[in-house]
Order: C-alpha cells, then sequence, then structure tokens
C-alpha cells in the first residue's frame, strides 16, 4: 500500500520494507491544459555528507553525469518534453552501495531555461515524486506536489536520508527562484 506524504512527512522505508536495498525514485508533471509552451524539466541528485554538502562534484548526479562515483546514484537520463503519463526522469538508488559517509540524497527538478521562457511550478501540474522498492517493484509513498511552486523555478521534492540504521524518504517540496545554480550551490556545487 503506497503512503501519500504531505510536505515536511516523512516514512521510514526500513520499516515499511524491511531488507529494502534498491530504491527508484520516479518523478513526474504535466504541463497546464491552458498553456502550448515547451517545457524542458531536469531532475537531479545531490549526495550529501553530514555537512549538507556533496561529498564532491561527482556526487551531484543529473542528465550529464549519471552516475556518483559509487555506482549507487544512477540518472535514466533527459526527458526533453515531458509527454506521457507516469515518471518522466527516474534516479536509481543502491542504498548497499552507498558509501557511509552519504547521508543524504536530495531529488531536485529544475526548469531549464525558466528566466528566458518566462515559466514556473505554478504553471504545471500533477507533479510528484515516487518511491519504489526495485525488489519487488512496489510503490512504497508518493508525494504530489500540489498547486505549490508559484514563482519557483527549481524545486525540491523528497529526500533519501539515515535516521541511525535506517533509511528514511521525506517529502519536501521547496521551491528556489533562483534555478538549478542557487541549489547546486547550497550543495556545495559550482554550475
Amino acid at each position: 500500500m503506497t503512503v501519500s506524504l504531505k510536505k515536511g512527512q516523512d516514512i521510514s522505508l526500513t520499516k515499511a520494507a524491511p531488507g529494502i536495498q534498491r530504491v527508484l525514485l520516479g518523478l513526474g508533471w504535466d504541463v497546464g491544459r491552458a498553456d502550448n509552451s515547451d517545457f524542458d524539466l531536469d531532475a537531479s541528485a545531490f549526495v550529501l555528507g553530514a555537512d549538507e554538502k556533496v561529498l564532491s562534484e561527482s556526487h551531484f548526479v543529473f542528465y550529464n553525469n549519471t552516475q556518483d562515483p559509487s555506482g549507487a546514484v544512477t540518472h535514466s537520463g533527459d526527458n526533453l518534453t515531458g509527454a506521457g503519463d507516469g515518471d518522466n526522469e527516474i534516479i536509481r538508488v543502491d542504498l548497499a552501495v552507498l558509501p557511509p559517509e552519504a547521508i543524504k540524497v536530495v531529488f531536485v527538478v529544475t526548469l531549464y531555461q525558466a528566466e528566458s521562457r518566462q515559466q514556473h511550478f505554478g504553471r504545471l501540474r500533477n507533479t510528484f515524486i515516487r518511491a519504489i522498492n526495485l525488489d519487488n517493484s512496489k510503490e512504497i509513498a508518493r508525494y504530489d506536489l500540489g498547486s505549490e511552486g508559484h514563482g519557483a523555478t527549481a524545486m525540491m521534492l523528497g529526500e533519501l536520508y539515515r535516521a541511525g540504521p535506517e533509511w528514511k524518504f521525506r517529502a519536501v517540496g521547496q521551491g528556489s527562484s533562483g534555478g538549478l545554480p542557487a541549489i547546486a550551490r547550497q550543495f556545495g556545487v559550482e554550475i
């Protein structure tokens, strides 16, 4: 059974799916019905240490760096249009392979050329992130952004994090108007 999370809520993946090793994070969105503009959204992941910074620049995983050095976090590639139902971009995380100093993986979606195209998340609908147990293909948790995001050009949708021996998933839903560069700087990456 899928748990629907609200902003700020979390779930223990370890308790919900005992023995879980691999997690698929599916990210999706649709363009608003009245909007004929081309939207190009990009998903990315930041593998963080205890200082809330990336372990190295190579721990910023996105369409142009599809795997972190450990091979634990992999990106499916860039979906340029977001067309179709379901997940538009996918990031897989192998919890057993993540290095012990990795305490969190943050999942972000950004609008490509948002400022020049005058786009923001308020013009999208059905934006979501979901966590699926790759060992049995069952959806564990889902966070639907809803109507939030007006003015935001980047959105932290969720995060996996260690809590002692457990792995948890949190619905974040935090928007930023600075696009990917602002969020990347926050985690120690210069773009």
